[in-house]
């Protein structure tokens, strides 16, 4: 009980300074007493009742029962099973412990009771299996208060739940037969599933092998389709628990059940026109069932693809397709969020499935004889939608349609025929007429006001869907000319032109204080260089008309530097201009891509110019944690805000100045993204090579360099002299961007000076560091050998050395020997002369004895020393050479041979004193 006595701690800290929470603590206190303790049943059961009163309506009532009240509770619901009111006012009481308290409102910090009881009811050991137990009660409210209590402690503390409710035998099982008992009962235990299966995949696994799909679609059926209550909503969020991002439960939805329930729901009932808040939640479930089953499962599922295929395949069998251009583009009563739902299942439905893009360019909308194609109608959402929402989600249609598919490119590009100015504009009864390319065009031609700039860009986006990865397209598209808007105003102009001018005129909008009547100008500007960019990438003919156009680069210039646009403008630009050094083949005087990287370098600076790619992969537009996150699940708590969203608040958009639109998130999505930094990586690569090689502006033919038929000497020479002076001005001309470049790189230190560096100098450069390298390698192997006869050298040294110590103890020793026959012959002449002094020995010729003994000793010195000497010469001959070979390898021998021989010559030294 150490974590009830840090709750009571808390409780005493809040609220033990106040008298009516204390009395109110021990009232709680009393009733807890009374209901463990007491002996009539019928006073147990009035403690209860009060007890759950005083619960409902303080926060210290609340705090007080965690802390004491659980233990006699689950006492009553374990042991008194048979006092049916008992058992009811007990669950009810635990019920209003756990639910917060809504009519006070407290500081922020304050303790949450609801949330405190819900974690000691679940660590109270067997309280959830007590309470499984108790649904098969026949008591309707004792099984109805047990769910709602089950639903409670899910909310508060779902991870501690759902391991218990998984270590229960049957405890899934038990909950799933509530689904087919009375309506409030299973509407109970439907929502206490959905709660369970949002993010535990073992409780999904058992729930789909209990049958959940055929309950699910059963209620669905007696509640009446889309136009049912909440229970229809919980039904499809519980399904879409199942299947999201599992491949395996897709596939048996689709064996087991099929698609056909799923897509009757989509079929609008009774009054089509009427879209009340519910029906309107009940769609967008549906549509979001629809798009995780297009989907597919989780990127690591092998069988993603194949399950996202077949989905695709059988749902358009089943006419989905039908039903969601019904919702998204025919029935504009529809709110904008079910529009904005079914175009994007429309771009799901299709995107790398050319099948559902045929039958989709196939299909009509309307009836006879106002019928058109169902692609004109889509584009006529994107151009007149007053929702920015819908038109990006109609606009991934067209690059869903796109992606992969250059036969269909090809049969949209083919309808780009530009009309005469003076039947533009077309009358909107008179559009249903008209071709796709026809509309596009006048789309992308309009007046050039502020409104109209807004279609234009739109119209920009659609383009840039059908020029992706399709060079026939772009050179088709290039070859496109425009009258101009009015005769005075010049001749006919390229598309691309006009665009420029779009793009020119998007940046101009802005008022002297830099504000905006509308947030059009936020997205026109990035949408209109997306198309640019996507135009001009792998396409030199796009470039070479790009260029063509002086202005068109010096704008540029001034826009990748301008300061008042976004980081993802100034990026873009840069981008731009990049590709028209790499994609650039033209030779003209100019326009070729040394004369651009000069310009860049000029004009900006290539320390600028590269970091305004860093800057704009920065932004939000370019930030990869924000690309391809998931889409919010529809929810109890979020689906009325989802269903009555409208549109991105303009004042918002216009309030953030610098800031890049939130719809050019969803525009740009990460295959762009990706491809914009391949991009990056070929432009920085090609214009430090473009540095590092630069182009000669002058062609070097050696047959100009020899006199001519006919051509005087003085004219020759001056000839000559013309072209040493070109020589020597391009050389100079060179020397200077080279500084220049160093220069700026220099200031930032960057891995480009670098790379620079060493391209330009890397050629004679590798010849010295071959050679010195070469070098290197023989001195270390010289430096080796030399090192491996020195230690052999040193070995041997150590040996004589070692010798010579032993010497040097044999000649010790020797004089020992020598020391202690002095000392006996001094003991005998000692004992001599006693005896002499005595006179009882006989006469000894003493001195001859001494003699005699004195030579003996002699003899055997004289053999030993022989014998070390004939030693010590032989070993001084080898120290000889050994002190040639290491003078030679620059040894001190003297400092070798130090200390060797200094205590030995004593001993010599006495005996020859002697």
């Amino acid at each position: 009980m150490d974590l009830v006595s840090k709750y009571q701690g808390a409780l005493g800290r809040v609220f033990g300074n106040e008298n009516s929470s204390s009395n109110e603590d021990s009232y709680v206190e009393r009733l807890l007493d009374r209901i463990s303790n007491g002996v009539l049943a019928e006073d147990r059961r009035t403690a209860v009742v009060e007890l759950q009163s005083v619960v409902t309506e303080s926060h210290a009532a609340q705090l007080d029962f965690g802390a004491m009240g659980f233990p006699v509770l689950l006492s009553v619901l374990k042991e008194e099973r048979d006092d049916v009111e008992m058992v009811r006012g007990a669950l009810e009481t635990l019920l209003s412990a756990l639910n917060p308290i809504e009519h006070t409102k407290g500081p922020k910090n304050e303790i949450q009771p609801a949330l405190m009881n819900s974690d000691l009811l679940s660590r109270e050991a067997g309280s959830i299996s007590l309470l499984l137990s108790l649904l098969s009660e026949e008591d309707f409210y004792v099984r109805y208060y047990t769910l709602q209590l089950l639903t409670a402690l899910l909310t508060n503390s779902p991870n501690r739940l759902q391991e218990a409710i998984l270590t229960i035998p049957r405890g899934i099982t038990q909950l799933m037969d509530m689904l087919m008992d009375r309506e409030v009962i299973r509407n109970e235990a439907l929502l206490l599933l959905t709660y369970l299966t949002r993010e535990a995949e073992e409780i999904q696994k058992i729930v789909v092998f209990e049958g959940v799909f055929e309950k699910i679609f059963s209620i669905i059926r007696e509640e009446g389709g889309s136009e049912g209550g909440v229970v229809v909503q919980d039904c499809l969020e519980l399904l879409n628990n199942l299947i999201r991002n599992n491949a395996s439960h897709q596939v048996l939805l689709r064996e087991t059940i099929g698609f056909d329930p799923l897509v009757s729901i989509l079929k609008l009932r009774g009054n089509t026109y009427k879209f009340t808040q519910q029906k309107t939640i009940n769609i967008l479930s549906v549509l979001e069932t629809i798009n995780l089953l297009l989907n597919g499962g989780q990127e690591s599922d092998p069988g993603k693809g194949n399950s996202s295929l077949t989905n695709k395949t059988v749902l358009v069998q089943k006419k989905v397709l039908d039903l969601l251009l019904m919702l998204g583009v025919e029935s504009q009563w529809a709110p904008v969020a079910v529009r904005c739902a079914s175009l994007r299942c429309i771009g799901d439905l299709i995107v790398s499935h050319p099948k559902n893009c045929d039958a989709l360019a196939s299909k009509v909308l309307g009836e006879e004889p106002q019928v058109e194609p169902t692609l004109n109608s889509i584009l006529r959402v994107i151009l007149r939608t007053p929702s920015m929402q819908e038109f990006v989600a109609a606009d991934y249609i067209f690059k869903s349609f796109c992606e992969k598919n250059p036969d269909g490119q090809t049969m949209l590009a083919s309808t780009l025929i530009p009309q005469p100015h003076t039947i533009n504009h077309t009358p909107r009864d008179e559009e249903i007429n008209m071709s796709f390319g026809s509309m596009l065009l006048e789309g992308l031609t309009w007046s050039e006001n502020e409104s109209d700039l807004e279609t234009c860009c739109r119209a920009a986006s659609v383009l840039s869907h059908l020029l992706k990865d399709n060079i026939q397209c772009k050179e088709r598209v290039l070859r496109l000319e425009l009258e101009a808007p009015m005769p005075s105003l010049g001749g006919p102009e390229p598309l691309m032109h006009r665009m420029v001018k779009y793009l020119a005129l998007a940046s101009s909008m802005k008022s002297k204080d830099g504000k905006t009547n509308s947030s059009g100008y936020l997205y026109a500007q990035p949408v209109i260089l997306k198309l640019l960019v996507v135009w001009l990438s792998d396409c030199p003919s796009a470039v070479q008309c790009f260029l063509d156009s002086r202005p068109h680069l010096t704008y540029l210039l001034e826009l990748v530097s301008n300061p008042m646009a976004t980081a993802c403008v100034r990026g873009l630009t840069a981008v731009l201009l990049g590709e028209c050094v790499i994609y650039n083949k033209t030779g003209d005087s100019g326009k070729d891509p040394f004369s651009i990287v000069d310009a860049i370098s000029q004009k900006v600076g290539l320390t600028s110019y590269f970091l305004k790619f860093d800057e704009m992969q920065k932004s939000s537009v370019f930030n990869s944690t924000k690309l391809d996150m998931p889409r919010k699940s529809l929810t109890r708590s979020n689906s009325a805000s989802m269903a009555e969203i409208e549109d991105v608040d303009d004042k918002e958009t216009t309030e953030q100045k610098s800031e890049d639109h939130p719809l050019l998130v969803l525009m740009f999505d990460s295959l762009f993204v990706s491809f914009v930094k391949g991009l990056e990586a070929n432009i920085r690569k090609q214009i430090v090579e473009i540095y590092s090689n630069p182009k000669s502006q002058v062609a070097v033919v050696p047959a100009e360099l020899e006199q001519t038929s006919g051509e005087s000497d003085g004219e020759y020479v001056k000839r000559l002299k013309m072209f040493v002076e070109k020589q020597c001005h391009e050389i100079q001309g060179l020397l200077s961007r080279n500084a220049t470049l160093a220069e700026d790189l220099a200031k930032t230190g960057g891995s480009g000076s670098s790379q620079i560096e060493n391209r330009t100098g890397g050629r004679s450069e590798r010849v010295q560091v071959e050679s010195l390298r070469r070098e290197l390698q023989e001195a270390s192997q010289r430096i080796e050998i030399l090192k491996a006869e020195k230690a052999k050298i040193e070995s041997e040294a150590s040996n004589y050395r070692s010798l010579a110590v032993k010497m040097e103890s044999d000649l010790q020793s020797l004089s020992d020997a020598y020391n202690s026959l002095e000392q006996a012959n001094f003991q005998l002449e000692r004992e001599v002369k006693s005896l002499k002094s005595g006179g009882a020995t006989p006469d000894l010729d003493i001195e001859a004895i001494k003699a005699e003994a004195r030579e003996e000793a002699q003899k055997e010195s004289e053999v030993e020393l022989n014998d070390l000497l004939v030693c010590l010469g032989q070993e001084q001959s080898k120290v000889e050479k050994l002190s040639v070979r290491l003078m030679e390898l620059g040894e001190d021998v003297d400092k070798l041979l130090e200390g060797i021989g200094d205590e030995t010559e004593l001993p010599e030294d006495d005996e020859e004193e002697d």
